[in-house]
Order: structure tokens, then C-alpha cells, then sequence
């Protein structure tokens, strides 16, 4: 008894004395103004990328209506320019396209940038991943040949039959072209031959099952870009009729019912977003806050996929596995 009074006389006494106990310090009491800029155009229904950023900015204590109000834009529709004619304090942006059209923008305003499939010092964003040096920061999950072949590496235990792959890519994106480049030269490795699909729009997409299923591959590899992953199902729904088993470098690909994916969290980097634009509205400088890449990727798999394929999945392969589907 005497140990659990004696804490909380302790807290109480720091408390009063102004000491922290561990809490979040919560933001000041002014007002903030921002911009969440994403790709593409608006979506018809609530925007995931959105809600995610705005529960980490809540767990940092900014609370739109109290103390911040966010403008939310698009690029497609000329977001950005609209953006920078707005008295906010720096622009969020969720993609490749709006982080570049944000960078198009006025050089002083501070830009986080986040869901960036594109290696940022490629791209001309910033100068390095260590030392931004510009007006530009964030977070960043570009792929690599060695995780591309790692995928692959997880394709062939689930389906080893895959040799003969189909990409969808969108030849519009850097990100993409990257990825595609990537897979050509991890698939010789594991014995895979490559066959890539372009897609700029949902037309060509279209075109593409069209053409894929007059010939259908192994199996059926899409790339991350704004395209694809509004498309996800429609994808997955295609490689399912056909039998196609489907890799992806999101879960989001394998919650629209692809077979399985390996990559990063997005959720956790719009989150992520938030303390960026903490340390930018406290004063940090853009220039001074290395890029993160994201380290934690991980492996999903849709067991009624596979089941529907009729693939068995090795006990030893779920052990892996960080989220399973039913």
C-alpha cells in the first residue's frame, strides 16, 4: 500500500512542479493550417489515406476544429497550385505524383511527403535520404532487386509452377518503371520468365485481361502505383478466374483478394506523417530531417485464395506470415 502512495504522491509532486511523467507533450495552443495533398482524383468514397493521417495527428494531440484545420486537394485537379494560394504552413502529400507536383510548387513551402514508391533522391526530390537539403522530407518505401527477389522468392514456395509472369506496371510512373526494371532482374535467378503489361488507365487495363487471357501466364505481378491499387480488385478478381496466383508489394492487393504480398505498411507511414508535421510546425526545417525508409515489411497471405487455387500453404510458411486472410 505504502509503495503505490508513495508513487503517486511522486507523479503528483512532478506534476505540480512541471516535470514530465512520460506523457506527450501535447502542441501549443495556437491554431495550425495545413494541406493534404493526394493522387489522382477525389475518391467518390472516404479517402483510407486521410483517416490514417488524421489519427496520428490526433495522437500527437492536433485535433481538427481545435487547433488545426486541414485543406484537403488532389493533384489531378490542379491541387497543388490550389494548395500554395492558401495560407497553410506546409503541404502533406500521399503518393508519387503529388509529392512531385508538390515539389513543382513554391521552393519555401515545406512538403512531407508519404506512400512513396520511388526512391526520393532518384526522383530529384532531395539531395540524400540523410541530409534532405531542400524543402522536402518524409517517409519513403522504394523496392530494391534484392526485395523484388525475394518476392519471388515467395511465389515459387506457394505456387512453384509460376515460370512464366505477367507485370502490370504503369509506364506513367517513375516508381514503376523502377519496379518493373527490378523484376527483370531478380526473375532469372528463380528460373522466371517476365512478360510486361503497361497500363496507364483503366482502359488499357482492361485491354490487358483481354490480352492476358488469351495467352494467361503463371502467374500475375502487379507494381504499386494510384492505378493498380484503386483497380485491386478487379485485379485480384481477374487473376482468380483465370487461376492465376497474384504477388503484390501491398496488403492492400491481398485484402482485395490477390494470393500474397510482401512490403510496407502504408497505414503506418501516413501515420508516421504526423510527426514530421509536428517537428515542422515546432520549428524543424525540412532540410534537417532525414527521409525514413520504411525497415518493417510484411508478409500476407489470403488463405482462401489459395484454397481457391487449390495451392497448399506449409504450416512453416504461415509461421511467417504477419497476417493470414480467411
Amino acid at each position: 500500500m505504502w509503495q503505490r502512495s508513495a508513487g503517486c504522491i511522486v507523479i503528483l509532486a512532478l506534476a505540480l512542479l512541471g516535470i514530465s511523467t512520460g506523457v506527450v507533450a501535447q502542441p501549443s495552443g495556437k491554431s495550425h493550417r495545413i494541406g493534404w495533398l493526394g493522387s489522382g482524383t477525389q475518391p467518390s468514397a472516404p479517402d483510407p489515406s486521410i483517416s490514417d493521417f488524421q489519427q496520428g495527428l490526433r495522437d500527437l494531440g492536433y485535433v481538427e476544429g481545435k487547433n488545426l484545420v486541414v485543406d484537403y486537394r488532389y493533384a489531378s485537379s490542379n491541387g497543388a497550385t490550389e494548395l500554395a494560394s492558401l495560407p497553410v504552413e506546409l503541404i502533406v502529400t500521399s503518393g508519387e505524383p503529388a509529392a512531385l507536383a508538390g515539389k513543382r510548387g513554391p521552393k519555401t513551402f515545406p512538403i512531407v511527403v508519404t506512400e512513396l514508391g520511388v526512391d526520393p533522391v532518384t526522383a530529384g526530390l532531395v539531395a540524400s535520404l540523410g541530409r534532405p537539403g531542400g524543402n522536402v522530407t518524409g517517409v519513403a518505401s522504394f523496392g530494391t532487386e534484392e526485395l523484388w527477389q525475394k518476392r519471388l522468392q515467395f511465389l515459387k514456395q506457394l505456387a512453384p509452377k509460376s515460370s512464366r509472369l505477367a507485370v502490370l506496371w504503369n509506364p506513367a510512373q517513375l516508381g514503376n518503371t523502377n519496379c518493373v526494371q527490378q523484376i527483370k532482374a531478380a526473375a532469372p535467378a528463380l528460373a522466371m520468365q517476365l512478360s510486361d503489361v503497361p497500363v496507364r488507365d483503366a482502359n488499357a487495363l482492361e485491354q490487358a485481361f483481354a490480352t492476358l487471357a488469351k495467352a494467361p501466364p503463371d502467374a500475375l505481378v502487379t507494381c504499386w502505383d494510384t492505378l493498380t491499387l484503386g483497380h485491386a480488385k478487379a485485379i485480384a478478381d481477374f487473376a482468380l478466374k483465370l487461376r492465376l496466383p497474384m504477388l503484390a508489394p501491398l496488403r492492400e492487393y491481398v485484402q482485395a483478394g490477390g494470393l500474397i504480398s510482401y512490403g510496407p505498411n502504408l497505414p503506418a507511414q501516413r501515420r508516421r506523417a504526423a510527426y514530421y508535421v509536428d517537428k515542422i510546425l515546432k520549428g524543424a526545417k525540412p532540410a534537417d530531417l532525414p527521409v525514413e525508409q520504411s525497415a518493417n515489411l510484411e508478409l500476407v497471405i489470403n488463405l482462401s485464395t489459395a484454397k481457391a487455387l487449390a495451392l497448399r500453404v506449409p504450416e512453416n510458411f504461415m509461421l511467417l506470415a504477419d497476417e493470414l486472410i480467411q
